[in-house]
């Protein structure tokens, strides 16, 4: 320790007394291994992009995001548009949503063959665009419980074998299974805590094993599926502790297996072993650099580094890992 912080703890025991010093040096120490600091043991601020605006390049509360093998990054927000941008945060191009009136699409992804899948969610459907915007196929569009019919959907995203997975909520917490041709296989889920269910499943993610990661937002907790719905694992506890999960709304599978989650409730990226066990986190609510409001999701580009969408501030932080 240097002189000087060494000359200032001896004043501080000396003024306080030990005990008190305890406290503040115990403060001190988790601060720095968990959860609490903008860097936090998980990554470091490597640039922030974007600012409030309808003209291109700026947001209106981003909602969803992602991001194509040549580092674009696809953004969604408020005014039912999407925004391509490079990973530096210049805005390249975008389009609008055919309609908008009765909701804003809340997810986005990246199809194997470049193609941009759009969950529209108010109108319980899925855009298929092309990477330059040219909208080549709708799916779904009708409300209801059968086959083929949506609730409100939140993600789409496909498995190594072209099948696409589609969850929703509202009146229909659930996820359905399409073949590449579109065809119905089957749907899992409902509305509920136990295990199988949900409670506004806001995004997937699928492994190497073709396993459907969702992030249970209502439930705070992750659940893990395999390709025929069956739940092969579920972990996670609501509340603000490192390890706890307040409204996850991203997921996603990095190349080391390890697990990232955007919490939108403790305003934070927070990073899991498979089994649930905390790595770190990255942010903490506010609105100065590296701090969060509300971030709905983010994207690892190929450099590693993640984009943060933070929402209710209307731009990314670029985050080296």
């Amino acid at each position: 320790m240097p002189a000087t912080r060494e000359y200032l703890f001896r004043r501080l025991a000396a003024t306080l007394g030990h005990c008190c010093l305890v406290v503040i040096l115990l403060g001190l120490v988790f601060q720095t291994a968990g959860c609490g600091r903008p860097e936090g043991g998980l990554g470091t601020l490597d640039k922030i992009w974007g600012r409030r605006g309808i003209s291109d390049g700026r947001f209106n509360k981003p909602r969803a995001l992602a991001i194509d093998k040549n580092d674009q990054i696809y953004v969604v927000d408020m005014t039912a548009r999407i925004q391509v941008f490079d990973s530096d945060g210049h805005f390249l191009r975008g389009w609008r949503t055919p309609a908008h009136e009765t909701g804003k699409p809340t997810g986005i992804s990246i199809g194997h063959d470049g193609n941009v899948l759009v969950a529209d969610t108010h109108y319980y459907r899925v855009l298929v665009y092309s990477p330059e915007g040219k909208l080549l196929k709708k799916i779904g569009g009708t409300f209801g419980p059968e086959p083929g019919q949506f609730g409100l959907v939140t993600d789409v995203v496909e498995d190594s074998q072209g099948n696409f997975y589609v969850s929703q909520y509202g009146e229909f917490d659930r996820i359905q299974k399409y073949s590449p041709d579109g065809q119905f296989i089957l749907y899992w889920g409902g509305h509920g805590p136990e295990p199988g269910h949900f409670a506004r499943p806001q995004n997937m993610d699928i492994d190497d094993k073709d396993q459907i990661w969702v992030a249970d937002a209502g439930n705070h907790r992750i659940q893990v599926f395999d390709t025929r719905g069956k739940l092969v694992k579920m972990w996670g506890t609501e509340g603000s502790e490192p390890g706890q999960l307040s409204y996850p709304y991203d997921v996603q599978i990095l190349p080391d297996s390890t697990v990232c989650v955007c919490e939108y409730g403790n305003n934070r990226i927070q990073r899991f072993t498979p089994d649930g066990k905390s790595l770190g986190c990255w942010g903490k609510p506010g609105r100065g650099e590296g701090e969060l409001y509300n971030p709905w999701a983010f994207v690892r580009d190929s450099q590693g580094r993640i984009h943060v969408l933070d929402t209710n501030n209307h731009r990314v932080h670029r985050v080296k890992m």
